[in-house]
């Protein structure tokens, strides 16, 4: 199905679903407006796994305000597994002893001008073993909503089934949140399987995983991240492709593997979704996290995922075009070496000269006449802004 096929057929099942519950404005306003532009938060599950709990979420909370990353456009706080507790006698869900009190704690999060995502999935149980959504997403949905939350990562933890079964689990769940008439984000968590960028529209998503879990190593990394070419047709305002969540600052890469993971997801229009401890950051990872002109790359207007336009062994450059015509272009050393890469402005759309920015240093590096040639660390990137004269 393709990207203009699966997106009209979702506005249109979600606004005919809309009219008949009487939400009509609300249901529009979402497909307008709920993440027009790749959501930006912090996930609890890289870091914190199943030591998360209410707790750890104010924090994490309050140290996004700290840290500058709420001003730098990070705005959902999403606790992931292990939250789920039994349900009561009517079946609803219920929060176990780590969150004694949901509705106060999302309550907290918006006081800080944030928002609270959760974590559930189409099967009985969820990926580590507590109760999913099976048979109860109506309630479930709901209660999120009576909750306040305002983002739902949907995880599919059985074996896979096939795509049409896929298709009807998280419709039903995606039907359930528009029922609530709250605006909530809907994540699908699937792992890539049977093509879901060409019908995770179709069934609501806002954002559907492309892949297996990410870890923080440079190879898992960059394996994830360079494969997602070829998928940027399927991207766009309300709905984008989905590598996982960000390792940046939780140790395992150095700091030049770590940038070019920040770029790389920018250029991508991933979801920038922080998995370290907020707490515990240097000022090197706040920088990567929270620098300006990165993140306006990721959270571009125009809507358009970036893609290769060259490789040669071990060396790719990609771009992403931008709402005021420049590119973005990233020149990547996947080498062991540092070595000198070179854009010819043909490969991108520009004859003759253009200016240069770099993105990283914020400096603007001069006008070039048909080329730009930069030397590139080991595991590195260079992220620069490349605008016709």
């Amino acid at each position: 199905m393709s990207k203009a096929v699966a997106r009209n057929s979702a506005v249109a099942s979600t606004i005919l679903l809309c009219l008949a519950l009487a939400f009509p404005t609300i249901c529009a306003a979402q497909q307008t407006t709920l993440a027009a532009t790749p959501p930006m938060g912090w996930n609890s599950w890289n870091h914190f796994a199943d030591r998360i709990d209410d707790q750890i979420v104010r924090t994490e909370a309050d140290a996004m305000v700290s840290s500058g990353m709420k001003a730098a456009g990070y705005e959902y706080i999403v606790i992931d597994d292990t939250w789920a507790g039994q349900r009561d006698a009517n079946g609803n869900t219920q929060p176990n002893s780590k969150f004694p009190d949901m509705k106060a704690l999302a309550d907290y999060v918006h006081s800080k001008g944030l928002k609270l995502g959760i974590y559930s999935g189409p099967a009985a149980r969820t990926c580590a073993g507590y109760e999913g959504s099976l048979g109860h997403e109506e309630q479930d949905a709901q209660t999120y909503a009576n909750w306040g939350i305002d983002y739902l990562k949907y995880d599919w933890c059985q074996q896979p089934a096939s795509v049409d079964e896929m298709e009807a689990a998280y419709t039903k769940m995606h039907q359930a949140l528009l029922k609530t008439g709250r605006p909530i984000v809907f994540s699908l968590c699937e792992y890539g399987w049977h093509k879901v960028w060409e019908w995770g529209a179709s069934v609501g998503g806002n954002l559907w995983r492309t892949t297996g879990d990410i870890s923080d190593r440079y190879y898992a990394m960059a394996e994830i991240g360079f494969n997602q070419n070829g998928l940027e047709k399927y991207a766009g305002p309300g709905h984008w492709n989905d590598p996982d969540m960000l390792e940046v600052g939780n140790g395992g890469m150095s700091e030049d593997e770590y940038r070019t993971h920040m770029s790389l997801w920018a250029i991508l229009a991933a979801p920038l979704m922080a998995g370290n401890d907020l707490t515990q950051m240097t000022p090197y990872t706040v920088q990567l996290l929270t620098n300006p002109e990165v993140i306006a790359v990721d959270q571009d207007p125009l809507g358009k995922q970036g893609y290769r336009v060259w490789q040669e062994g071990p060396f790719e450059i990609w771009m992403k075009p931008m709402a005021d015509g420049s590119k973005v272009v990233g020149l990547f050393n996947r080498q062991r070496t540092t070595e000198q890469m070179t854009v010819n402005f043909s490969d991108i759309g520009i004859n003759g000269s253009a200016s240069v920015r770099d993105l990283w240093l914020h400096k603007d590096l001069g006008t070039f006449s048909g080329n730009f040639s930069v030397y590139v660390p080991m595991h590195g990137v260079v992220l620069v802004r490349i605008t016709a004269k």
